[in-house]
């Protein structure tokens, strides 16, 4: 039985509740217990748990990269060594076209995954906006805008070998470039609208060509009246990391462990694996450097993890309400819905509006894909939808989700790495992604007449 419109319901009551009270992880805990309910009736909680702890296991992963990515931004903090490299920065960073166009670079640079991505960033270029007086919600915006588009637009990314591997189960994808992951994926790359568009608009913003909108320009006049780059709001992530005047130690104890970071995720693609050497080696830099003892070293990497605590049941929690809401068959209810006006021509905006809207509520931009590209693809290809436009409006659509959703994955460790508030992050930035989804819509439109 499917549950599809009640799903939909619950995720209006969360973002409405969650707008309202700024306690998302509570509603998405609420709305995964009320869809229990509707599911298992009166076996819901032991089901909820089951599923619970079917996630904590499934995301081991996920888990271990947000807090170890805590631990190393704690332990990178401690050594001050970022000191250093802010004052390398600033040099370089003389005005605040300069700053926002240098976190532009780093994002396209740091192209393996918008995890790394953001947090690394993010902890590179907090002391730089505070000095030039550039806030935080630009830091912030920028740091989500060029972690999934990114990483969609690069052929040997996380997000490539993923999605790859998901379009590739399709049998009308494996004749489009013989069965080739890497050739298939690339053939999507240069119709992926809402990752281009994304990222023009930054570049835009960047040179100071693009207005500054909605929370954006607030954020920009509170600078100017206060000085202050960050509100009292996000005075809380930013407790005991503040920039003074002292310069600190060697720019080397910060920027070794993030390049070792960088190296070994992109040798390996293991994130964990990445921060768990990096971690080593701050250790042995730091110790024998005598920057820190055991007991402080060990003493930062616990509070490090334990900082990302919030981060981790908000996760948690959105990925719980994920599986459930897969339950209810909400996926398939969106596509029951539009069927009637899938012609293969509208079929690629369409496809673009329906995983958009999917990757927003459900907040899981690669379980969506896995859920939706079974069924988008072979019914495009029944209608007669190019294929290739197909794949690159999920690409998008997933692009957009992801960006857009206050309670996405990437947008929370991206107010978390620029250390703001996860709903002033979301709201600020809020009017750049809904021009670039009105964009990409039609985009998608004309694309699909034209191919």
């Amino acid at each position: 039985m499917s549950y599809g419109l009640i799903a939909t319901l619950i995720v209006v009551a969360i973002v409405v509740g969650a707008i309202t009270t700024k306690k998302c992880e509570a509603f998405l805990i609420a709305g995964s217990m009320v869809g229990a309910v509707v599911l298992w009736k009166q076996d819901f909680l032991s089901k909820w748990v089951s599923t619970l702890e079917g996630v904590m296991s499934d995301e081991a992963y996920v888990i271990l990269i947000c807090g170890l990515f805590g631990s190393l931004v704690a332990l990178l903090t401690a050594s001050k060594g970022s000191f250093g490299f802010t004052k390398i920065v600033s040099k370089l960073c003389n005005s605040e076209r300069k700053t926002l166009f240098t976190t532009f670079i780093l994002g396209i640079l740091i192209f393996v995954d918008d995890y790394l991505n953001v947090l690394s960033i993010g902890t590179a270029m907090k002391g730089t906006y505070d000095k030039k007086k550039v806030p935080r919600e630009a830091l912030a915006y920028l740091l989500d805008s060029t972690g999934a588009p990114v990483c969609v637009l690069i052929p040997f990314s996380s997000w490539a070998a993923y999605f790859g591997a998901i379009f590739l189960q399709q049998d009308c994808v494996k004749k489009l470039a013989g069965g080739s992951l890497m050739k298939t994926y690339m053939m999507a790359i240069p119709y992926c609208v809402y990752p281009l568009v994304a990222l023009l608009i930054v570049f835009l913003f960047c040179m100071g060509w693009f207005p500054k909108l909605g929370g954006m320009k607030k954020a920009y006049e509170r600078v100017a009246a206060t000085g202050k780059t960050y509100s009292d709001i996000s005075r809380k992530y930013n407790i005991g990391s503040e920039y003074g005047e002292d310069e600190g130690r060697s720019v080397w104890y910060f920027i070794i462990p993030l390049a070792i970071l960088v190296g070994v995720a992109v040798a390996t693609g293991d994130l964990v694996v990445a921060a768990v050497i990096a971690i080593i080696v701050s250790m042995v830099l730091y110790i024998a450097g005598r920057i820190m003892t055991f007991s402080e070293f060990w003493d930062t990497f616990v509070k490090g993890f334990s900082d990302m605590l919030p981060i981790i049941i908000l996760l948690i929690s959105a990925l719980t309400f994920q599986k459930i809401a897969s339950e209810m068959k909400m996926t398939e209810f969106f596509v029951d819905i539009c069927k009637p006006f899938m012609a293969g021509s509208v079929f690629p905006m369409i496809t673009f509006i329906i995983v958009g809207l999917l990757a927003f509520m459900i907040a899981n931009a690669w379980g969506v894909c896995t859920l939706v590209a079974p069924v988008l693809i072979p019914l495009g290809a029944s209608v007669g939808a190019n294929i290739v436009l197909v794949m690159a409006a999920i690409l998008s659509g997933c692009a957009f989700g992801n960006h857009a959703c206050f309670y996405c994955d990437t947008t929370v460790l991206a107010s978390n790495g620029a250390g703001i508030d996860n709903l002033e992050h979301a709201g600020s930035q809020l009017p750049y992604v809904l021009i670039g989804a009105g964009v990409s819509i039609i985009g998608f439109l004309i694309l699909g007449f034209v191919m």
